[in-house]
């Protein structure tokens, strides 16, 4: 089992002693393609084609930016869990989220103005094995696993958003 303790004690002493170390900054970027459905995201390391999504036109062949938008939140959720379990010494046998999203794409289609262009309900179903835990273990690990999630923190507590447009 990796000692996820001992590898983040020297990271959390530098961001102690110097607080800005600890910022961040993620870049991702789409460019356009010939399909004014489809964009090329380029995000860390990964490059990936998106496309609308089949309801408001798209192709269908590659996934939609909500496809995006819900794959990160269960890859936030389940990497924070991994790595909670393995910081409260928790052997995880196995560990799986699913999140869905209810998305009523008559809204990004303009078509009632009542109806919300984005998600309106998202939920995250956890699936964990770890013999050998109690149920308080296992309450406090999906307690910190969802306080712990970057995405999920960001997503029920907003962000702010600027726009800004360079010719």
């Amino acid at each position: 089992m990796i000692d996820l303790r001992e590898i983040q004690r020297p990271l959390k002493q530098r961001y102690r002693e110097e607080p800005k170390q600890a910022v961040i900054v993620s870049t991702a970027r789409c460019t356009m393609e010939s399909d004014p459905r489809v964009c090329r995201l380029e995000a860390g390391p990964m490059q990936l084609r998106v496309s609308a999504h089949e309801g408001v036109g798209g192709a269908g062949t590659e996934p939609c930016s909500g496809d995006v938008l819900v794959g990160a939140l269960a890859a936030c959720q389940q990497i924070t869990l991994q790595m909670v379990a393995a910081a409260m010494g928790i052997a995880l046998e196995s560990c799986e989220v699913t999140v869905r999203g209810d998305l009523d794409l008559r809204g990004t289609l303009g078509l009632d103005r009542d109806v919300p262009v984005g998600y309106r309900d998202l939920s995250c179903e956890i699936r964990l094995s770890a013999p050998g835990t109690t149920p308080e273990q296992k309450a406090k690990l999906i307690e910190l696993g969802r306080r712990f999630c970057v995405v999920h923190d960001t997503l029920a507590h907003g962000a702010r958003i600027e726009i800004t447009v360079d010719d």
